[in-house]
């Protein structure tokens, strides 16, 4: 079995919609994906994933189920350097997160007293369960660091989603720390990510991915990949997000 994560386009998150260079990012996108096997197709409930589908979905004459889980990870915290500003729950300063040897640690990053101060963990569980129940209704249940296979299959499942939200997902499939992923990689707008199952011994598999954060749709036409979701390069690099 293969999951498809894309990113949602190059984001307006006042009118959580996509912003025109989104749309275009959009409308590439659906060049790529009109001859991409797809067997369900799911989309997050807010305005920028289901505005990046819908050229695609338009293009197939398709429609995707949307589920309510899908959406950017919700949770909020005050972090170590501004304890009065609320963000989201990945955005730590390295200097602050890379100190602490739970971050690393798969069964205990979510123990941190800020993460238990915005429930960061409940929703983890939360999120990971409902994935979890889909991926045994297709056939695939985790059972401690691997899957059992009870269906094996070569379907093809896409999700339009975000990329903090992919990281959780992708966190539970490979069994690693989310904050690894969160600070380790970057999925720019419109990015494709596939994993794929591996049954190298009957009745078991793992997932491993074969594909992060590819944007080809894009630069093959000439479309510039968006700075959105990365830091800057440099830190005197006045015109990028510090």
């Amino acid at each position: 079995m293969k999951l498809v994560f894309i990113r949602h386009g190059e984001p307006d998150y006042e009118i959580d919609g996509l912003t025109e260079k989104g749309k275009i990012e959009a409308d590439l996108l659906a060049d790529r994906l009109e001859d991409f096997p797809m067997d369900e197709i799911f989309v997050s409930p807010l305005g920028r994933a289901k505005e990046t589908a819908a050229p695609t979905l338009k293009r197939l004459n398709r429609e995707a189920e949307e589920l309510e889980w899908l959406k950017e990870f919700p949770p909020r915290i005050s972090r170590p350097d501004r304890p009065q500003i609320e963000s989201i729950a990945w955005d730590w300063m390295p200097k602050d997160w890379t100190v602490c040897p739970d971050f690393y640690d798969y069964d205990n990053w979510w123990k941190h007293p800020v993460m238990e101060a915005g429930h960061v963990g409940d929703e983890y569980m939360r999120v990971t369960g409902l994935f979890g129940e889909l991926l045994k209704k297709h056939g695939y249940e985790k059972e401690g660091n691997l899957f059992r296979v009870t269906k094996a299959n070569n379907d093809t499942l896409v999700f339009f989603c975000h990329f903090g939200l992919t990281a959780v997902l992708m966190s539970y499939l490979l069994h690693v720390s989310p904050m690894i992923l969160w600070h380790g990689m970057v999925a720019a707008p419109t990015a494709v990510t596939v994993i794929a199952t591996e049954e190298r011994q009957e009745g078991y598999a793992s997932f491993r991915m074969n594909l992060f954060g590819d944007t080809s749709h894009l630069t093959q036409r000439g479309e510039p990949v968006s700075f959105a979701a990365r830091f800057c390069e440099c830190y005197d690099n006045a015109g990028e997000r510090h």
